[in-house]
């Protein structure tokens, strides 16, 4: 049995650079950090001692005899990727809610990978782990996704990603004292607004705007530099909540999609309450706001907001990572040859 431990992540600037529209014509550049909040993958080769030859669990339970047959796109695409045709048993779980903009798509894609890889006997890199997250979202599932949430929550930590002109891509960690990165953490407030969604829609419609939206998508790019110089120097992290509050308004001007109303009153009550700057993190439409506050301010901002689940924020630095491996007490070759005589012909294409 294997267990992978995967990072959500928060994007602080430079989320649309990361888009192949504009990476490939401007190159990309983007800030973010990963969460002390993981989704978690158990996989095993599943005994043929069952009248199904394969149990997925998410937030459905299913059993199924072939694996084109399993609903959940992620685990059927990646599956038939990876052409794994013999049983298994995985199940899900994770410490925040998904489709809410903290990269939950891609941890369970990337985390997913690991597990599977390493049920294989493989050992692969945590940057190939991100480029092949990336082949299956965008290739074998055809999701409408950027490239910095695989390279987040596989690669792990607080860093400056970039991303060149061919879609390879630059870690950087930003390399914080240990005292300078608490002082950040102690400055943000993050907060679930209780609606969930499917981003690739709405960032179907942020890349459609691509075109007409160069000098703001120019700017959104310039700011992870500017922010940047704000962390490592020494100055108040004031500055670092202006500048995303600059980043929002720029941000949400690319399409109505990004912002509903919802969104606005809550940005704007936690601005009267003393939130210095903030955003929706994600591609918008729901999930997860971050404001940056003032530490003698948090209590205001959290009473402005009552109603929000406030979720307490610690970083983690591992990137997706086995956290448990046990030896199977059936072998491939054995489970193969099982399911074969079970099956028929074992074939699940």
């Amino acid at each position: 049995m294997i267990v992978s431990q995967t990072p959500f992540r928060m994007s602080f600037f430079g989320g649309g650079t990361d888009y192949s529209t504009w990476f490939k014509e401007h190159g990309g550049a983007v800030l973010s950090v990963t969460l002390n909040r993981y989704c978690y993958m158990t996989c095993r080769w599943l005994p043929p001692f069952f009248d199904h030859r394969s149990r997925i669990v998410w937030s459905k339970i299913e059993t199924v005899n072939k694996h084109d047959e399993i609903n959940h796109p992620a685990v059927a695409g990646t599956l038939k990727h990876m052409d794994i045709t013999q049983g298994i048993e995985l199940y899900h779980n994770g410490d925040l809610p998904a489709r809410a903009g903290l990269g939950s798509s891609s941890a369970f894609t990337v985390g997913l990978l690991n597990v599977l890889h390493t049920l294989k006997g493989e050992t692969v890199s945590k940057a190939d782990l991100a480029r092949e997250a990336i082949y299956v979202e965008q290739e074998v599932l055809g999701e409408n996704v950027g490239i910095q949430d695989q390279i987040a929550t596989a690669c792990g930590g607080l860093n400056h990603i970039t991303i060149a002109h061919d879609g390879q891509f630059e870690v950087t960690p930003v390399g914080l004292s240990p005292e300078r990165q608490a002082e950040l953490s102690e400055h943000l407030l993050l907060f679930f607004t209780g609606i969930s969604r499917y981003a690739s829609g709405i960032a179907k419609d942020v890349i459609d705007s691509i075109p007409a939206k160069q000098s703001e998508i120019h700017t959104l790019a310039e700011m992870v530099d500017q922010a940047l110089v704000i962390l490592r120097g020494n100055g108040d992290l004031e500055d670092f909540g202006r500048l995303l509050h600059e980043s929002w308004e720029v941000k949400r001007s690319l399409t109505k999609s990004l912002a509903p109303t919802f969104v606005d009153e809550i940005y704007d009550r936690a601005r009267k309450g003393g939130a210095i700057g903030g955003k929706l993190l994600g591609a918008g439409g729901g999930g997860f706001m971050v404001f940056v506050v003032k530490p003698e301010d948090r209590l205001s901002v959290l009473e402005a907001l009552d109603e929000l689940l406030m979720v307490p924020v610690g970083f983690e630095d591992q990137g997706t990572r086995i956290i448990f491996e046990s030896i199977e007490s059936f072998s491939k070759t054995a489970l193969n040859a099982a399911h074969g005589h079970h099956y028929g012909d074992g074939d699940d294409a």
